[in-house]
């Protein structure tokens, strides 16, 4: 289901946001956790502040949110360091020439993929989701093969491994379970039902699904839509490494601390300016490119 994610439409990441592989956990009283996320007063000091590079607004699918709700579709966890163990550490030959910008969707306009932006419904699964996306991207890249891999089959049946479904995951578990488990097609293991409201997009509840193994067509088997990743990596958090690995192998998922002002992005190239840390959410990072202030950002 093509819609709102987190963002509501191409979000420009100043190139900072992104280069380290932690992120800071928000810890907030109860009665923040009960006000709305939306704020004129964080509106007003964005958009009256000349350095900021941005513009905020009310979007509107927050309207209606908590700043504890919003708090709860920031799914990545602080991975434990055992998790990471064996996990190779790649980096590029920085002899490669990079271009000054880059955008995987015109780098290969074959892969309808890269440019969808999925919903993640009321599920703190932003780490399955940008795991999912950006294999479904290799999948096309490097194979010429246009499919939609399964979130749910990712977030419903990884399990501990992962981390707490809908309460939020490793995105390094989700490489893994790629890799040991495969992962079906979305049309086998839909995230949302014909009527939107089977899985964790559902009102006032966002559960973890069941891992049911059973397609939803009588006709496919669950074994035979499997697709597994031949490696699980990390890259180099310097941003050279992540601009190459993306140039030669394609999208990748990237975490970075959330803060309140994040929810009201409207245009330009987001850094925090004021308001609170919310949390960790993961993305697929497509490209970069530089202002026309001369601010380097990512595209995701």
């Amino acid at each position: 289901m093509a819609s709102s994610h987190l963002f509501l439409t191409t979000c420009l990441l100043i190139l900072g946001v992104i280069s380290s592989q932690t992120f800071a956990e928000g810890v907030v009283s109860k009665l923040k956790l009960d006000s709305h996320i939306l704020q004129d007063s964080i509106i007003k000091e964005v958009n009256e502040n000349p350095k900021a590079g941005w513009k905020a607004a009310r979007n509107p699918q927050f309207s209606n949110y908590t700043v504890g709700q919003f708090k709860h579709l920031l799914g990545v966890k602080p991975t434990p360091k055992g998790l990471l163990l064996g996990v190779p550490v790649k980096t590029h030959d920085k002899s490669l020439k990079l271009p000054k910008s880059f955008d995987a969707r015109s780098a290969w306009p074959q892969c309808s993929t890269i440019s969808r932006i999925l919903d993640q419904g009321h599920c703190g699964s932003c780490w399955a989701f940008g795991a999912v996306e950006a294999l479904s991207d290799r999948f096309c890249i490097h194979f010429g093969m246009n499919l939609s891999l399964s979130v749910n089959d990712l977030l419903a049946c990884c399990g501990f491994l992962c981390g707490d479904g809908c309460d939020g995951g490793y995105p390094i578990s989700a490489w893994r379970y790629f890799v040991h488990h495969g992962v079906v097609t979305e049309e086998c293991d839909p995230y949302f039902d014909s009527t939107g409201c089977s899985h964790p997009g559902c009102e006032p509840a966002y559960p973890t699904p069941k891992c049911v193994r059973k397609c939803v067509k009588k006709n496919q088997l669950w074994r035979n839509s499997k697709h597994y990743s031949i490696s699980a990596y990390r890259i180099n958090s310097d941003p050279e490494d992540i601009m190459a690995e993306i140039y030669k192998n394609g999208p990748v998922e990237v975490s970075f601390t959330v803060y309140e002002d994040f929810a009201h992005y409207k245009s330009g190239v987001y850094k925090h300016i004021t308001g609170d840390v919310m949390g960790g959410h993961a993305v697929k990072l497509i490209g970069w490119g530089t202002s026309d202030d001369g601010e380097d950002y990512w595209v995701c």
